[in-house]
């Protein structure tokens, strides 16, 4: 005869390789805290309406205490026969307390309960990762301020295009992680109602108080539809969704870190503590946790493309295929959190070359659309002037040169308006400073930025509470 607790119906026990198979417990054993904590606030509503007894409800909680102290302590032991972890307490609350322990689940499905869980756990691992975000977007505003006039190339189609200021292309992330940002708090809000005491779909017979429960567990809300309660897994697609978001900038990052280490660029240097060597040449120094975050990037994705996947076409209410939802929402979280780690370390611990950061910003013929511009003050349509100094920078490129190396004659024979030309117009700081525009490259506007930048990470770091109040 089966032991499960749902065994009743049954006169033989599952096939071992089904039970195996089936089984989630090794997967959402990580749950037992939001498991414990459903757990408790189901029993003291059961006691407060009047289906369980007080002394049933003192001896449940007092039960899942010892429970939580031998999980924390190492001392508990997960069987597979358990399924999950939901049954895994359960089980070890009835051998514990008898009775009383049976009567936990009355009014509640295994189906709400993985919801609130899953639910609650998104909670805290939304606010976490968001927190991390920060941290990260504080080393880049720190490393932007540490290095106020240091230029580099800017490019475009990876072609030098147009010096810019080193600060100004950090603060390039750090808005797209402010973004991200934006996304966990989205995702932290959608995980934000309650679905405990719809049971298993179609709510209960008992006099179930849902708003009770959804307080006591730091819910804003109940979900209003039993059905949809048990069912929905959209707070999951938006928490893969911030995830994958934000694994792509930091993978894009990385690209760039590694782009910037080699030998070709020499604009930083990674610190040891952030490379790897070779197993035969001895002189290498990899970006290996830099290619780690680029590659992992996959990984994320592909748990993302998972569920959506899992999720193609289910009937209402609730599917064993849902079990599915856990392990690849697990995966982008840890893998998440570690890549912003290495990144956040990288950038926090890398030698900026600034010497090289200008060499390369000489290059490239990257003072052209002033040549232009410069015409274009002098009348010339831009389309004219965009024409003739093409032809100077053919030249250039024709006889090695720089634009700053081709004669006055050359010029004038060009155009006659190069007669006032002045010699600074060339010179990469005056085309930084020349991008004055808001949001620019020039130093007074990168001022300006920061500035910004500072006030919107304040307004985050304050918002890391948005669990409470109005943020919830």
């Amino acid at each position: 005869m089966s032991t499960q607790l749902w065994a009743g119906r049954f006169e033989a026990a599952p096939d071992e390789a089904m039970q195996t198979f089936g089984a989630s417990l090794p997967i959402d054993w990580r749950l037992w805290r939001e498991d414990i904590a459903g757990s408790r606030a189901h029993a003291r509503m059961l006691a407060a309406q009047g289906v369980i007894s007080e002394q049933d409800a003192l001896a449940i909680t007092a039960g899942l205490g010892r429970i939580a102290a031998r999980i924390e302590a190492g001392d508990f032991d997960f069987r597979i026969a358990d399924e999950d972890i939901h049954m895994a307490i359960e089980s070890a609350l009835i051998a514990d307390i008898g009775d009383a322990g049976r009567r936990l689940h009355t009014g509640r499905s295994r189906n709400d309960q993985v919801a609130t869980d899953m639910r609650l756990y998104l909670l805290r691992r939304t606010r976490e990762l968001a927190e991390r975000i920060n941290r990260l977007r504080a080393t880049i505003l720190k490393l932007a301020e540490d290095n106020p006039e240091v230029i580099l190339p800017g490019y475009t189609h990876l072609q030098k295009a147009q010096p810019v200021l080193f600060a100004h292309h950090l603060l390039a992330w750090f808005w797209m992680f402010s973004r991200d940002f934006g996304r966990f708090k989205t995702a932290h809000r959608a995980a934000d109602a309650s679905p405990l005491g719809a049971a298993a779909l179609a709510g209960s017979g008992y006099p179930l108080d849902r708003q009770m429960t959804a307080a006591e567990l730091g819910f804003s809300q109940v979900i209003p539809n039993s059905l949809d309660a048990v069912s929905d897994r959209d707070f999951l697609l938006d928490a893969l969704f911030a995830c994958t978001t934000t694994v792509l900038h930091l993978s894009r990052l990385a690209e760039e870190l590694i782009l910037w280490s080699s030998e070709e660029f020499g604009f930083i240097t990674l610190a040891d503590a952030f490379s790897t060597g070779s197993s035969i040449m001895p002189q290498k120094k990899n970006p290996d946790f830099a290619e780690l975050v680029r590659g992992r990037t996959g990984r994320i994705v592909g748990d993302l493309v998972g569920l959506i996947t899992v999720l193609k076409g289910l009937p209402l209410a609730y599917n064993k295929d849902l079990q599915e939802d856990k392990k690849g929402v697990f995966d982008a979280l840890d893998t998440l959190e570690l890549a912003l780690g290495a990144t956040d370390g990288m950038l926090a611990t890398l030698r900026v070359n600034s010497e090289h950061m200008f060499d390369g910003a000489q290059g490239g013929y990257m003072a052209a659309t002033d040549l232009a511009d410069f015409l274009v003050t002098r009348g010339l349509p831009f389309r004219r002037a965009h024409e003739l100094v093409g032809r100077l920078v053919l030249l250039a490129e024709k006889t090695g040169r720089r634009l700053s190396q081709l004669t006055t004659e050359e010029l004038l024979a060009a155009d006659e308006n190069f007669a006032d030309l002045q010699p600074e117009t060339l010179a990469v700081e005056h085309v930084v400073a020349r991008r004055t525009t808001e949001g620019g490259t020039a130093p007074v506007r990168v001022a300006e930025q920061l500035l910004l930048a500072h006030s919107r990470l304040r307004e985050d770091a304050a918002a890391l509470n948005f669990e409470d109040g109005e943020e919830h």
